[in-house]
């Protein structure tokens, strides 16, 4: 029997995933999550065999989460299930410890072989994203956004999104300060001056924003 925790953020979707899951009579889901606190909660009672979560959580981005679970527990196998279709979003949850990456517009049968393939301790990435992140690696003109850490990716996102550093730190359980310096870390790093060059080279580079950060 592989037990599973199931993170997302959505009640009607977490149902359709259960359902579609628990056809297997080797699969079950022992705890559900809506949000981060709840499933490193979840996952601290029941020590899943796999977690499979979305990124796109209320309080904490899935990245983020993926390295505070692997934080707690070195071992643990994780697949991340997510709309992002972008493989700067794959290489970024696998780098934090992510044993695999399937996307939402994949077939049933797609993820429910990729949670058999994570149980078993194997990488796999769905075929609709496969080619595009390999492409990604090979390519001459490397995403400078490659160069983040799980950290900074969270909180370049969250700035893109116009979060002060006060919402951030309350969102990823930093301090203001922390963030404040994660952000200059982040400008540093990718080589902008200004926050409006960060989020123009953010968003040549795969990650959309609405708002500009704050100054």
């Amino acid at each position: 029997m592989i037990r599973l925790l199931l993170v997302d953020d959505h009640a009607v979707v977490r149902e359709g995933y259960r359902r579609l899951l628990e056809r297997r009579p080797d699969l079950r889901i022992e705890a559900e999550a809506a949000t981060a606190s709840e499933a490193l909660a979840a996952f601290r009672q029941v020590l899943p065999d796999v977690v499979v979560l979305d990124l796109g959580l209320p309080d904490m981005g899935g990245v983020e989460l993926v390295r505070r679970l692997m934080q707690r527990d070195p071992r643990a196998r994780i697949l991340v299930f997510s709309m992002h279709r972008d493989p700067l979003f794959a290489s970024q949850a696998m780098r934090a410890g992510a044993l695999g990456y399937v996307t939402k517009s994949c077939a049933p049968d797609v993820l429910i072989d990729a949670v058999y393939q994570v149980a078993a301790r194997r990488r796999v990435l769905s075929p609709d994203i496969a080619p595009d992140l390999a492409m990604a690696l090979l390519n001459d003109a490397d995403n400078p956004l490659d160069a983040l850490s799980p950290r900074e990716f969270e909180v370049l996102r969250l700035l893109l999104e116009g979060r002060t550093p006060e919402e951030i730190g309350q969102t990823l359980h930093i301090s203001p300060k922390t963030a404040q310096n994660t952000h200059y870390q982040i400008k540093a790093k990718l080589g902008t001056r200004t926050d409006i060059e960060l989020v123009r080279l953010a968003m040549k580079w795969g990650m959309g924003g609405d708002t500009a950060p704050e100054p």
